[in-house]
């Protein structure tokens, strides 16, 4: 099977950081403070809804790569619609819920172009350990639920998946090359967990088959970020 288009070439492309901050100029910000050693830019929920969608344009425009972590989910002409308005807006990564109907619904607005947009499908969130997953109405062990989500993303054609690092040592095999693993809750040695349940550190997630690591808190919280994305960076280099 062929290779995916969106695997990264070096260790700073595989560093991804959590533009988690509730202002546009604090975003930008730390886009100054840590260009050339930040692979990937994240924009989340809460950026997003205080201009971080323009903002995410603009610094596509200007050649960085983007991660829109929208996390869609609904009904399948919405989602085909949404998606297709995402792929103009230049960004390299977007997410949905690992779902088999929202799935091949994103993938239908890329049609005549899959290279555009690499969709990742979120399998269960790094916040949430098996009794959240009980709690919800999924029953089984949560290593077979992310396992199943992996599946259901590869057969529906996605370019990836969102799961923990913990679990991507036994998704590495399922996902094979054609398929980015994308893992949120990366912790650099002696920093808290914060709401985090399933973490790991830069090396160890390079080490189980990690591809992208996203880093949030302890980069956009830290008092000199651009010293501490060299930092993880070069853990990330010596995991390789």
């Amino acid at each position: 099977m062929p290779t995916s288009p969106f695997r990264p070439q070096s260790a700073i492309d595989r560093l991804v950081m959590g533009l988690d901050v509730p202002t546009v100029r604090e975003a930008e910000d730390l886009v100054k403070q840590t260009q050339g050693t930040v692979g990937v830019y994240k924009i989340g929920m809460e950026l997003q809804f205080a201009g971080g969608l323009e903002l995410a344009r603009d610094l596509a425009a200007d050649g960085h790569k983007i991660f829109l972590d929208v996390k869609l989910h609904d009904i399948d002409n919405t989602i085909t619609r949404a998606v297709r308005n995402v792929a103009q807006m230049g960004v390299t990564f977007m997410t949905v819920h690992a779902y088999p109907k929202t799935m091949r619904a994103a993938l239908k607005a890329l049609e005549d172009r899959p290279d555009k947009l690499c969709i990742l499908g979120v399998t269960v969130l790094t916040s949430m350990d098996e009794q959240d997953l009980l709690a919800a109405g999924y029953k089984g062990p949560l290593a077979d639920t992310v396992e199943m989500r992996a599946r259901d993303a590869k057969a529906a054609g996605l370019g990836g998946i969102v799961c923990a690092a913990t679990e991507a040592q036994r998704m590495r095999p399922v996902l094979g090359d054609e398929l980015v693993m994308v893992t949120p809750g990366i912790r650099p040695a002696g920093h808290a967990a914060g709401d985090q349940k399933r973490v790991m550190t830069p090396a160890d997630a390079i080490k189980a088959g990690s591809d992208y690591l996203v880093v949030g808190r302890p980069l956009n919280q830290a008092k000199d970020p651009r010293a501490t994305a060299v930092g993880i960076v070069s853990e990330i280099e010596s995991a390789l």
